[in-house]
């Protein structure tokens, strides 16, 4: 594998949603067939980068042949690899789950939805902090368009709110980059892996604030409580296969802070070593809280898909903060199989809201209750954390390295009883829109099931099926993974080596 093929996951989308807006925009059929098979072909690349990337050895691309710290660089490590490969296995599902009926709702979705992997692509693949927030910016342009496709007053109102609270974000991020970059001269992370150590004693106070700076706007990206407000109303407002492809969006800031907080200021950043630690867990504790009191007071599906999200991003902030191998290796674990449920859960969402809502025109509900019935089951265990899917597995995982961390006295408690709570919740709501069906009228014309957004469901419960049934060899990936986060010296001796410069035709 040449290391050229690391523009791809970039360039494919980028191209793919210039020709949708320039060519395309007055074919749907047409718009649907070059997004499916751009996205297709971004999943393929991420399988072949995972693949690659799985000898260990990190691989950079250098845009414009400027050598690193000072042009931009993309980097690949296991922990780029894994995230590419989840990115490109939700967009597959997503893109598949929208045609046919979210798409023709509103103008551009394919180009906002290919802008949107651009983004996140990115910022999973940069190795500086200044296009860092670049890629930053362009999932949330695009999130923006996404999330007030198909119109409607409600939408509106929480796109109003989302965009404040991510302005806010990006001026925080801005002032982050501005303070690291005037105390050390450098963006780029690896080169600030070296110069964070040397910083002089008057100087650490100073990039300290900016080090934080950056965990607050992470914390905004990942929902962590108290910023976490804005998640509900954006992602329960907006079509579902928006939603689907915007709990990738909770993960980036969660892959941000790992990247930063294990890189930049990890064990080896002297005084600033393990900077953001100490905030992490409680903060995780505290949104796996809230979140779960989120579940049990949501009424509507959409929401509980929403509150369900923060309290997995609780779970896995948790994971992060134990500032572990085994903590981190759980994390990533974890973060994979909520992802895909959390995904799932809001796709089947969009079938059953029809059902109970506009039950006059959508009359599958009532004449296939057993298979939807199934499913939310599935993935209500999947989320809860029970036995035999990979949601419990990696509680479990979670718990042991807890326990190792001699943190099992504040974790266990917090896990258990949420998941506990979690149970009530995903029970009270499964009465609500199954146990009760009865009461709803009868409809005379059946429109048939969407195909394709039921297939792509059940497709994602049985990813989190398989990550169960394969959980050995797929923890020895990720504890793998988590290692070489703990140990960077060899991702910083790749991209800040002299070597010649890369090519497209990787020569």
């Amino acid at each position: 594998m040449t290391d050229a093929w690391l523009i791809v996951p970039v360039a494919v989308p980028a191209m793919t949603a210039a020709m949708l807006v320039l060519a395309m925009r007055h074919s749907l059929a047409g718009q649907r067939i070059l997004s499916a098979a751009a996205t297709a072909c971004q999943l393929a690349v991420a399988i072949g980068l995972y693949v690659g990337a799985s000898d260990g050895e990190p691989r950079t691309y250098l845009l414009g042949n400027w050598p690193a710290p000072f042009g931009i660089v993309l980097v690949l490590d296991r922990l780029a690899a894994t995230m590419l490969l989840l990115a490109g296995l939700l967009a597959v599902g997503v893109v598949l789950a929208a045609i046919g009926e979210w798409d023709k709702r509103g103008r551009h979705f394919h180009a906002l939805f290919q802008f949107q992997l651009l983004g996140v692509n990115g910022a999973f693949l940069t190795g500086d902090l200044f296009n860092l927030f670049v890629f930053f910016e362009v999932l949330l342009i695009a999130s923006y368009g996404l999330m007030l496709h198909g119109g409607g007053a409600r939408r509106l109102k929480a796109g109003f709110h989302y965009v404040a609270i991510n302005l806010i974000g990006s001026t925080v991020f801005l002032l982050a980059v501005g303070t690291i970059y005037a105390v050390t001269g450098t963006l780029n992370m690896a080169d600030l892996a070296v110069k964070v150590p040397q910083v002089a004693t008057a100087d650490q106070a100073l990039l300290a604030v900016g080090g934080l700076l950056l965990l607050t706007v992470f914390a905004i990206k990942s929902a962590m409580v108290p910023l976490h407000w804005w998640l509900p109303p954006t992602y329960g407002s907006t079509s579902p296969p928006a939603a689907a492809l915007f709990a990738i969006m909770t993960k980036v800031g969660a892959y941000s802070i790992i990247r930063v907080y294990t890189l930049i200021f990890g064990s080896g950043a002297g005084p600033l070593s393990d900077l953001a630690t100490p905030w992490i867990l409680p903060a995780g504790m505290l949104t796996l809280v809230i979140g779960t009191i989120g579940v049990l007071a949501s009424r509507r599906l959409l929401d509980l898909a929403c509150h369900s999200l923060i309290a997995s991003m609780g779970t896995l902030l948790i994971a992060i903060g134990l500032a572990s191998a085994a903590g981190l290796a759980a994390a990533l674990y974890y973060a994979v199989q909520s992802t895909i449920a959390s995904a799932a859960l809001f796709l089947l969402a969009g079938l059953l809201a029809p059902g109970r809502g506009g039950r006059a025109k959508f009359g599958w509900y009532q004449q296939h209750a057993e298979l939807f019935a199934g499913f939310y089951f599935l993935l209500a265990i999947a989320t809860v954390g029970m036995p035999p899917l990979a949601g419990f597995i990696g509680k479990l995982l979670i718990l042991e390295a807890g326990r190792a961390a001699s943190h099992a006295t504040t974790i266990w408690p917090a896990v258990l009883i949420t998941s506990l709570l979690l149970i009530v919740g995903f029970a009270r709501s499964g009465i609500q829109i199954f146990w009760n069906r009865i009461e709803l009228p009868q409809v005379s014309a059946v429109r048939p099931v969407p195909m394709l957004p039921t297939f792509v469901i059940a497709g994602m419960i049985a990813t989190v099926a398989a990550l169960g049934f394969f959980a050995g060899p797929v923890m020895d990936d990720m504890t793998a993974t988590a290692e070489q986060l703990l140990s960077p010296q060899r991702y910083i001796a790749t991209v800040l080596q002299p070597r010649e410069t890369s090519s497209l035709t990787g020569e």
